[in-house]
């Protein structure tokens, strides 16, 4: 078995893994959050903009407004399809980076376990070794009062 001092080493190593893909997978989830808001700003915009077409289409318009609307009611939708893909690649990510930060945690909890057994059993070796020696002594005290 390792030794106390390795595994204090390897679990304080995990720990290190552990805060940095944490730090990964907060950051992975600003960008998230971020993205998503951004196209529910995008959304919004084009749906604000798809009325004002269609009121300004009610109340009549000139060929060329009307191809103008269109145009950029096409550019609209295009900057909403970009963002829905920079949303689905954050979502990948911050999946990713989840299970990064899992797989370090599991290790640093089996770490953290192998601590805690080598632990205890070394508490058991010592109250084994102090009840031989009370054992010990005790006989040796019966011994001398004969």
């Amino acid at each position: 078995m390792a030794t106390k001092t390795a595994l204090e080493t390897l679990t304080e190593l995990a720990q290190r893994d552990v805060d940095n893909a944490a730090k990964r997978l907060g950051q992975a989830l600003k960008a998230l959050d971020d993205a998503e808001k951004k196209l529910q700003l995008l959304q919004g915009y084009r749906n604000d903009y798809a009325i004002r077409f269609e009121a300004a289409q009610v109340q009549g318009m000139a060929p060329m407004a009307f191809q103008n609307f269109l145009a950029f009611l096409g550019k609209l939708d295009n900057a909403v399809k970009g963002q829905q893909e920079v949303v689905g690649h954050a979502r990948r990510r911050s999946e990713q980076e989840k299970q990064n930060w899992q797989v370090c945690e599991r290790k640093r909890l089996s770490y953290a376990t192998l601590s805690q057994r080598a632990a205890e059993e070394a508490l058991r070796l010592e109250n084994k070794r102090d009840q031989k020696m009370m054992d010990e002594f005790a006989a040796r005290r019966a011994f001398d009062r004969r």
